[in-house]
């Protein structure tokens, strides 16, 4: 069977979306061919029968021109491809669902995030099935809707066996609101003022609209006192997060219930202590769901002061999560039920 994957980017150097790289290596391995419709495409090593083509962000088309180039890719190449398989953006189904249906190729939607609208409603009802992770996504409610593993790439996620900084802290993640590494700063704010030792590191990298937001972070660690305990560092590819999520004690996310971030899991599986505001990861490993800057403060005061059998204890429970979550088990049911449709 062959199969068509439509996805933001191809670029397995990408800070944000270079995971996705490996997504298609594992769903290669099912299927006879895959042809990746990319919006922007970068450096990639794929197998022999995966073939990559961009709409062209990198060369700078229009809109207008990467509508038309998807709606020529796929009338081109549909003698490629079986099914659809379309990655988080719904505007693929919106542009070119009819056409997939004229042309008889059943359209499998991923799509995961507590924020969706009536464009996401129009585009589920393109599809055979939709793709989530986590039960608070705004697609979970659809009856077509399978719930699935994160997809952690535990070849690549492990811990590297670098020397883990006592008492530290790591922020990782696209710098923006909805990320919330403000409330992380008032939370380290708050233990500061309590006398706790500890430092911090926040890597990620703000795109141009949320430049400001981070100019306001920054200045607001510095206003505290707090520039020799809390750096700044920009995002980084996906092949130096293990070094990163293995040198840190303790690593702290506070996406909304609905996103279930990969990162969770890619720091577990490196060891490192997961504090989180997700219900979902709370649920999965019978933790905590940080809600407000003082209770972030209260869990990550109480995670420093872990007894090392307490860190071995919790890492264990990670551990196991992590393995439910593998990308080898995401990769064996996505193509369980794309095949069998």
């Amino acid at each position: 069977m062959k199969l068509l994957i439509l996805t933001q980017i191809v670029d397995q150097n990408d800070h944000s979306l270079g995971f996705f790289h490996s997504w298609i290596e594992e769903l290669s391995t099912y299927f006879e061919k895959i042809t990746v419709i990319c919006l922007k495409e970068g450096a990639h090593s794929l197998p022999q029968h995966v073939s990559v083509v961009s709409l062209g962000k990198e060369r700078g088309t229009s809109r207008p021109v990467r509508l038309w180039l998807l709606l020529r890719y796929s009338l081109a190449h549909r003698n490629e491809y079986d099914s659809v398989f379309v990655h988080m953006n719904q505007e693929y189904i919106l542009a070119a669902g009819l056409l997939w249906k004229f042309l008889g190729k059943p359209i499998y939607m991923w799509r995961n995030h507590y924020a969706g609208s009536i464009l996401t409603d129009i585009a589920a009802t393109f599809c055979k099935n939709v793709f989530c992770t986590s039960k608070f996504s705004y697609t979970a409610k659809y009856r077509k809707t399978i719930l699935m593993p994160i997809g952690v790439n535990l070849a690549l996620y492990h811990n590297t066996g670098v020397r883990r900084i006592p008492r530290s802290v790591l922020f990782y993640a696209r710098l923006s609101p909805s990320k919330r590494p403000h409330v992380l700063i008032e939370a380290l704010v708050m233990l500061k003022k309590k006398g706790v030792v500890y430092t911090a590191d926040i890597y990620g990298t703000a795109l141009p609209k949320d430049e400001e937001y981070l100019m306001r972070l920054k200045r607001r660690v510095t206003e505290s006192g707090l520039d020799g305990q809390i750096k700044f560092y920009p995002g980084t590819p996906p092949a130096e997060g293990p070094a990163i999520f293995s040198a840190h004690e303790i690593f702290v996310n506070l996406g909304e219930s609905g996103m279930y971030d990969k990162t969770l899991f890619e720091a577990a599986a490196c060891g490192s202590l997961v504090i989180a505001a997700s219900k979902d990861w709370a649920s999965l490993v019978h933790g905590r769901v940080v809600e407000s800057e003082e209770s972030l403060a209260q869990v990550i005061e109480e995670t420093l002061s872990f007894s090392q059998e307490e860190q071995e204890a919790a890492r264990a429970t990670f551990r196991r999560a992590v393995e439910e979550h593998s990308l080898s088990v995401l990769g064996e049911r996505l193509a369980k039920t794309m095949l069998a449709n």
